[in-house]
């Protein structure tokens, strides 16, 4: 807390150009004897902090000085350090950019602030794909990424499952999910996404392109993906389900589905059942998503899937029986 709020005091004094200890001990909800000290220790860290005496006086900085870190408070500097990923910022050819841009931040920090930032590195370290997943390989990243910083169109091949295509595209952002790159670009009047580990040769065109004024990539990578996951979701199963296991529908391991299927879900009985819609890509996805549920669902129709369920069901209580007996 400390250190947050030396930088704020630095802050308060820098635009405003001097104030009270009462003023400031208002402003940062502390005691004057607090501000006295506060003002020492950044002193004491080599800011040309003073206290003018008498009437008009109070607390200044020497005519001319100015923080190099307008706005950023200590609990900021963390996050900037945090927030650095230094995986993607090596995919990205930026890797030794960061490092000298929080060498620098680091060097503009005051002693006290810059010990508590440097510990964020030995503390915390982001691993961004998930367990038993591997990161794909991206060659061509780097070239993307450069392309993209410039408003450059690039020349791509694509590996898609059947064949090898040719694109020329307008790189308009790049997308990391689950530690996996996406390139979104336009072609022609689409845009589309494609999977960075799938091209194989990226070349820029040496022409250059204007960026849609109104395309916003946040929002655009939501959209295409809620998209994708409706699209995904083909057959659907009629179902009843205890209400007091909702929460187990988690296990379909399918935000969208279990989000459609909430949204069907209809009143309890006096049992405590209710009639739900559960879609899935496939009626043999969707077998093995229920299962986990056991006794508390039950398919009602199409008929094929509750003939699954039911062949299912038996064999493993035949699997048990004969695993008892022996």
């Amino acid at each position: 807390m400390r250190a947050s709020r030396l930088v704020q005091l630095l802050l308060l004094l820098q635009a405003g150009g001097g104030a009270t200890a009462g003023a400031l001990a208002r402003e940062l909800e502390v005691s004057v004897r607090t501000v006295y000290r506060d003002v020492e220790a950044l002193s004491e860290a080599g800011v040309p902090v003073y206290c003018e005496p008498g009437r008009g006086g109070g607390v200044r900085l020497i005519d001319g000085y100015r923080t190099r870190l307008t706005g950023l408070t200590s609990d900021e500097a963390d996050a900037v350090l945090l927030a650095g990923l230094p995986g993607a910022a090596a995919d990205l050819g930026l890797g030794t950019v960061l490092a000298t841009a929080q060498l620098k931040m680091l060097a503009a920090l005051p002693p006290e602030l810059r010990g508590r930032a440097t510990r964020i590195a030995e503390r915390v370290h982001i691993d961004m794909p998930g367990w038993f997943q591997h990161p794909d390989e991206t060659p061509t990243l780097a070239t993307v990424a450069e392309a993209l910083w410039h408003d450059h169109r690039l020349t791509i091949t694509y590996q898609r499952r059947d064949r090898t295509v040719e694109r020329t595209l307008d790189p308009l952002g790049l997308v990391m999910k689950a530690g996996t790159w996406y390139l979104i670009a336009r072609d022609d009047a689409d845009i589309r996404s494609y999977r960075a580990s799938r091209l194989t040769t990226a070349a820029p065109t040496g022409d250059s392109f204007t960026r849609p004024p109104s395309f916003d990539l946040a929002d655009h990578w939501r959209s295409a993906a809620e998209e994708f996951a409706r699209s995904m979701l083909r057959v659907s199963a009629h179902c009843r389900i205890r209400t007091a296991h909702l929460s187990l529908l988690r296990l379909m391991n399918d935000p969208a589905a279990v989000r459609e299927a909430l949204a069907s879900l209809g009143p309890p009985d006096s049992d405590g059942w209710a009639d739900i819609t559960i879609p899935a890509e496939s009626y043999e996805v969707l077998a093995h998503a229920l299962l986990p549920l056991g006794q508390h669902i039950e398919v009602i129709g199409p008929p094929e899937l509750r003939a699954t369920m039911t062949t299912t069901a038996a064999a493993m209580l035949a699997r048990y029986r004969l695993s008892t007996s022996t």
